[in-house]
């Protein structure tokens, strides 16, 4: 891979970033999906849990690490 390739990609993936007030930087799972060039989410959830498990493998807590989040979507009728 060339280094303009890896520039690239590093600032699509920057790009998606997500900030908390705090200003701690964190990427939605269903981003890094796309990203990543899964189509299916249950493929993708695969690799998280496989993620998860090298967490705890590696003695970090993967909650630590990973967090569930819900994003809400907005339905067609506003509600």
């Amino acid at each position: 891979m060339e280094s303009n390739q890896i520039q690239a990609m590093t600032e699509t993936f920057e790009g998606h970033a997500q900030q908390t007030e705090n200003g701690i930087e964190y990427w939605l799972a269903r981003d890094l999906q796309h990203l990543l060039g899964y189509t299916e989410w249950r493929n993708f959830l695969k690799i998280i849990e496989k993620a998860e498990t090298a967490c705890d493998v590696s003695g970090q807590r993967a909650s630590d690490h990973f967090v569930d989040v819900n994003k809400m979507v907005e339905l067609g009728s506003g509600s």
